[in-house]
């Protein structure tokens, strides 16, 4: 196949992962309320017409509150304000996905990690909802990175139960039992009530990595799932 074709079937398959990766992906966002009132709010004032086309309803009525809040603070905008936005951003780099998350950063909206593959975020979703359920807590797609924190501890500690199980343990968790007892008891009676059938090892990556990355985090933290 000559070089042309190759390129362009390569770039064609990029831009397809990407959209798909789009669809599946639950991603976990920090906001910077200081650059974005400068930054996107400018964005949003210069680029009045491409915005439009992602809102939904009266969109020049949805872009001026979107605009307000941005410059009061991007903390106050709506999980669906929040998806038009990041699917602004996205749609302009279909391409390279790093360049959009690079321009996302730039405007107070840090993408600082996410999941892939449905099936784990499902898996993932699925523990969040029980962990709420057994902890009567709700955690609202934006939440106190303190709460969030305690529930990928308890994610941990689920994960780790159930890979015990087959003869696979992590340090971390054991090391967090002695600070967290209540979080264990919990974990250890969801497992004995429901057992496991998620991919645990997976999992038990995601809880880890995401630990590291907001256990020191003042702000809040927001779960986006693009759909």
């Amino acid at each position: 196949m000559p070089t042309y074709f190759v390129s362009l079937v390569t770039t064609l398959q990029k831009k397809i992962m990407w959209y798909k990766a789009m669809a599946e992906e639950l991603y976990f966002i920090k906001t910077n309320p200081n650059i974005a009132k400068i930054n996107l709010y400018n964005k949003l004032c210069r680029e009045e017409e491409e915005i439009i086309r992602f809102l939904h309803d009266d969109a020049k009525v949805s872009l001026e509150i979107i605009k307000n809040k941005v410059k009061d603070s991007i903390d106050q905008l709506s999980k669906e304000e929040l998806t038009s936005l990041f699917t602004w951003f996205t749609n302009a780099y279909p391409k390279d996905s790093e360049e959009a998350r690079t321009q996302l950063f730039i405007h107070g909206i840090d993408v600082f990690y996410e999941i892939p593959k449905k099936e784990n975020v499902q898996s993932f979703q699925d523990l969040l909802s029980d962990y709420e359920n057994y902890s009567k807590q709700n955690l609202d797609f934006m939440v106190d990175a303190r709460h969030f924190n305690q529930f990928l501890v308890y994610g941990l500690f689920f994960t780790d139960i159930a890979l015990e199980k087959k003869g696979s343990c992590t340090v971390l968790s054991h090391y967090l039992k002695k600070d967290y007892p209540a979080l264990y008891a919990l974990a250890e009676d969801q497992f004995r009530t429901k057992g496991s059938e998620y991919n645990n090892l997976d999992l038990q990556h995601y809880f880890g990595e995401l630990y590291d990355l907001t256990k020191y985090y003042k702000g809040s933290v927001i779960k986006l799932h693009i759909s």
